[in-house]
């Protein structure tokens, strides 16, 4: 089956108001910059976002969240945006913090249609406890929406956390490759979180850097088989940044 359509435009094109989105990528690395593209021109909003984190101000995420368009967000870091910050300081987004590897394994548990699970992760914090601000009242100040304190049970002496899954309305996944049958493969830490979000959303969406033919991935080099994957579009090979660029001064050696 060929799952290549010819427009981001149209692949993003129902993803309705108000959707649950599971947006791949650690950073600015491997994230579906093409569809979040695609999205913001179509006007969508109130859109409720599962993402490691929300871009920056001016790129990924950040340009749906600087345009109003993201209702809630359920991240592990968001220290790169200062937009996120007003919002949330705000009253003007709901947040839902959590724990990095919580996070990652309540979205692979909803794409394996696990329920909910076990983790030691946050026990004995405010994550247990219940208290951290989801939402604060207009203008900021007041907490009109804290987390509720989580179930809690031991196992061989040790206090674990009950975490719920979690699964989309759609996937939205950034790959180096796919081929026209949904398989996919990821470069180096771009696979962080893109595999997790595509099995999670009941309809993934992906942008690849390359598409090939069938066949032409080796099966032991897939990362993402092709029954989590319904619809590819090529990406902009334009649609890249870094994050955060380091260059080292290299001394002129003595002679």
């Amino acid at each position: 089956m060929d799952k290549v359509l010819d427009s981001p435009a149209r692949a993003v094109a129902d993803v309705p108001d108000g959707a649950v989105l599971a947006v791949g990528g650690f950073g600015l690395c491997g994230i579906p910059s093409t569809l979040i593209g695609a999205l913001a021109d179509a006007g969508t909003t109130g859109l409720r976002v599962v993402s490691n984190n929300c871009g920056v101000d001016d790129w990924g995420l950040g340009l749906l969240l600087r345009a109003g368009r993201i209702a809630r967000t359920t991240s592990s870091y968001v220290g790169e945006n200062k937009e996120f910050a007003r919002q949330y300081l705000n009253g003007e987004l709901e947040v839902e913090l959590v724990p990095q590897g919580t996070l990652a394994e309540r979205l692979r548990a909803g794409g394996a249609g696990i329920p909910a699970f076990y983790t030691p992760a946050g026990a004995g914090t405010q994550v247990e406890e219940g208290g951290l601000p989801r939402r604060y009242a207009p203008g900021g100040g007041t907490v009109v929406l804290a987390s509720p304190p989580k179930e809690v049970r031991e196992f061989g002496g040790r206090r674990y956390l009950l975490e719920e899954a979690i699964t989309a309305d759609f996937a939205l996944v950034r790959a180096a490759v796919a081929d026209r049958h949904g398989n996919c493969v990821f470069h180096a830490a771009a696979r962080n979180f893109n595999p997790l979000c595509a099995a999670a959303g009941r309809v993934a969406v992906v942008e690849a850097d390359r598409i090939v033919e069938p066949g032409e991935i080796p099966p032991d080099a897939v990362h993402l088989p092709g029954v989590y994957v319904d619809r590819i579009v090529a990406a902009d090979p334009a649609d890249r940044r870094i994050e955060r660029r380091t260059v080292n001064s290299v001394s002129p050696k003595e002679s």
